[in-house]
């Protein structure tokens, strides 16, 4: 049997064992898309976000890139987020990142990596900005980890920094942001950063809304 097709058998036992618990669980399912939660995570495959918070189907929107950023010329992710906010109404969104990023691991160094380089020349930024903080730090393992934090955050300011995001909170008073870090070693979620409507961003990423 073939890799790929063992992922199909599983498939219908998993439906198996839904039905077996909800008769109805895929007909109610299939109704309506309500998710309060917007997920916004890193692409590793160790990293599922129904999995590590013990959710259903339907409860999590979920968008996924390397290294969980929030690019404003990424027109895929800004796309995600008009549709979770605008249309679904989610109450909040979390930028979810882990412990070990290879994302944020190669861009600390200065290989040439191709395409991918483009895409993590955003988080070369952020290591500029707090570059002295990071190399204060001795432990090669301690510096990159705090970087993993460092970038979470910049994308949920990211978010705030949005349109979408400040026409919702004008109009509507949410969503509320959050920047959460995963450890893979344990499996528990770390709460890193929130950001409220209410919160007041420097004047000059402010839109007159």
């Amino acid at each position: 049997m073939q890799s790929y097709e063992k992922l199909l058998l599983e498939n219908k036992a998993w439906v198996q064992e839904k039905l077996s618990d909800n008769p109805n669980f895929f007909s109610h399912l299939a109704e309506i898309q309500k998710p309060e939660f917007l997920w916004i995570g890193c692409s590793d495959s160790r990293v599922p976000a129904n999995e590590i918070t013990n959710t259903e189907p339907g409860e999590i929107f979920v968008h996924r890139n390397i290294a969980n950023l929030v690019v404003h010329t990424d027109l895929n992710m800004l796309s995600v987020l008009q549709y979770a906010v605008e249309v679904l109404k989610v109450q909040h969104i979390i930028v979810c990142g882990h412990y070990g990023c290879g994302g944020v691991k190669a861009a600390m160094t200065n290989q040439q990596l191709g395409l991918i380089n483009k895409w993590l020349r955003n988080i070369k930024d952020i290591y500029r900005l707090h570059k002295d903080e990071l190399l204060a730090m001795q432990d090669e393992a301690q510096r990159l980890n705090r970087l993993i934090e460092l970038n979470i955050e910049e994308q949920v300011y990211n978010l705030a920094k949005t349109s979408i995001v400040q026409i919702a909170w004008r109009k509507e008073n949410r969503p509320i942001l959050h920047g959460w870090v995963y450890d893979i070693h344990d499996g528990i979620l770390h709460d890193l950063l929130t950001i409220t409507p209410d919160t007041r961003l420097d004047d000059i990423y402010m839109f007159d809304i």
